[in-house]
């Protein structure tokens, strides 16, 4: 399934911009190399250097990839919901209010970036198990009509837009 299949009546507006950074690929494909470009950076930050800020109010690398983690795991929960024909609507979430309560500054950033690492690998595994009717079902979320995979390609495309604010405010 490829991401110019989607129909911008898919997915919320706000998720536009998610959708725009992936050029013409394929799910699964976008899973897979949206995250190599951050586990590749990821590995090469120091823990001393994710406890860094780059303005008072913004997050620390540890909570930017807490909040990569919490994301994925929620859209994750509405991709399976939904996959399965569960038309029960599901409330959205204040990702700063997450990021807050996450109290992550505390772990190891090594073992944070295992975590996404290992969500990843669960997320990619059941987007493989999908079959294109699955894919192609839809849900409400936050009172938006979003389906199953275009939850994946905005997986994939919000790691890249925090892989792209890692870069430019980060390192």
């Amino acid at each position: 399934m490829n991401v110019s299949q989607l129909n911008n009546n898919e997915y919320a507006s706000f998720y536009e911009g998610y959708i725009k950074m992936l050029n013409n690929i394929e799910l699964l494909e976008a899973l897979n190399n949206s995250f190599k470009d951050i586990l590749k950076i990821a590995n090469s930050i120091s823990e001393e250097k994710s406890n860094y800020r780059y303005a008072k109010d913004k997050w620390t690398l540890k909570e930017l990839f807490q909040h990569l983690i919490d994301t994925e795991r929620i859209m994750c929960y509405r991709a399976l919901r939904f996959s399965r024909n569960d038309k029960t609507q599901i409330n959205g979430f204040d990702e700063d209010w997450y990021v807050k309560n996450a109290d992550c500054n505390h772990r190891n950033f090594k073992t944070i970036v295992e975590e996404l690492s290992l969500v990843r690998k669960s997320s990619i595994l059941m987007f493989q198990s999908f079959t294109n009717e699955m894919l192609t079902r839809t849900g409400n979320a936050n009172g938006d009509t979003i389906s199953v995979r275009a939850l994946g390609f905005i997986i994939s495309g919000h790691l890249m837009h925090h892989t792209k604010i890692i870069k430019e405010r980060y390192l």
